[in-house]
């Protein structure tokens, strides 16, 4: 399956210890899709954004199960994504995708 790289960057995810993580690391964090790799994100990164990537690092979320009233179901599951930038790169801000 084929991605464009505007379809493998679902949206930023600005929680404290991203923003924690973006100030003193270069490290940012994305909801990615969950059929993404790293060097499909690491492309899509350098491509939307300009920068150069150091590393990528990929976590899996399983959907939880939620009860609505005697009927359950079960949320989506997710991926995100923690993109460490090259020493010297530019950093990034998240509203300057093209």
């Amino acid at each position: 399956m084929k991605l464009e790289h505007t379809d493998i960057i679902v949206a930023p995810f600005i929680t404290e210890k991203s923003t924690d993580l973006k100030d003193q690391q270069q490290t940012l964090c994305f909801k990615v899709h969950p059929q993404a790799n790293k060097i499909m994100v690491k492309e899509a990164v350098e491509t939307l954004f300009k920068t150069q990537v150091g590393s990528v690092r990929l976590l899996n979320f399983q959907g939880k199960e939620k009860r609505y009233g005697r009927f359950s179901g079960r949320r989506p599951g997710w991926k995100k994504a923690y993109v460490k930038l090259k020493q010297g790169a530019k950093m990034i801000e998240y509203f300057e995708v093209v």
